[in-house]
């Protein structure tokens, strides 16, 4: 099931008619609000979040969100407001899509999300690096001991520099392992996904987790911790 918040009654309309008609469950929020409580109540498969809404916009219902749940979260976000869009992918959502959108690719979007989310990755079921470990199948990273939450974005970029970790991925490599190709994403946006998951790695104990190779592109690092 799909939650849409939006306080833009078209909008949601659109959203939720090519949603529907891909074959989604859609519930619907008009505020920031309602939105969180929804989210909280019916635990949807991920949420459609519109940046500027009453009572609680989308970026802190999204902050809200973060405290206990890894929910993909993508943004709708007016033309043109890039700060927006880095603050949100900064609070751990997965994507954006700017207004004014194609219904066909914020639908496309919101399955590649879920299929990367949800598929198992029948390699290997288990990656480890020094002290970190990804479950890709179950959706866990662990830095040793230490349970570390990562959005679907975040999962799917570690589990693609685990894979190969010595290996150097530029971003462009990066962003069609993880988008798809013919995908227009910003540098920007690539790397507010790579401090989130620095940071995360880092507050768990590693801080050697990923490597910038200048010129080149990024690595993963020893993972021994710093």
């Amino acid at each position: 099931m799909i939650l849409v918040a939006d306080d833009d009654t078209q909008i949601r309309d659109v959203v939720r008619i090519a949603l529907s008609q891909a074959g989604f469950a859609v519930a619907e929020a008009a505020d920031g609000q309602q939105a969180l409580e929804m989210a909280q109540s019916l635990t949807p498969d991920l949420i459609v979040l519109d940046i500027g809404m009453p009572e609680m916009d989308g970026l802190a219902v999204c902050r809200e969100l973060r405290k206990s749940s890894d929910v993909p979260v993508v943004f709708l976000t007016a033309q043109g407001d890039e700060i927006d869009r880095v603050v949100g992918l900064e609070l751990g959502a997965d994507d954006y899509v700017p207004k004014p959108f194609s219904p066909r690719e914020l639908v496309a979007r919101v399955k590649a999300i879920l299929k990367r989310s949800h598929v198992a990755t029948p390699a290997q079921s288990v990656l480890r690096r020094g002290m970190v470990s990804v479950d890709p199948d179950r959706h866990l990273c662990h830095v040793r001991d230490i349970a570390v939450t990562l959005t679907a974005r975040e999962m799917d970029l570690l589990e693609r520099l685990m894979a190969r970790p010595d290996n150097v991925m530029s971003r462009p490599q990066l962003v069609d392992a993880i988008y798809g190709t013919n995908v227009h994403v910003s540098d920007r946006t690539m790397d507010s996904h790579l401090r989130n998951l620095r940071g995360k790695l880092a507050l768990a104990g590693c801080t050697d987790a990923i490597e910038t190779v200048h010129g080149v592109g990024i690595r993963m690092g020893a993972c021994r911790g710093g």
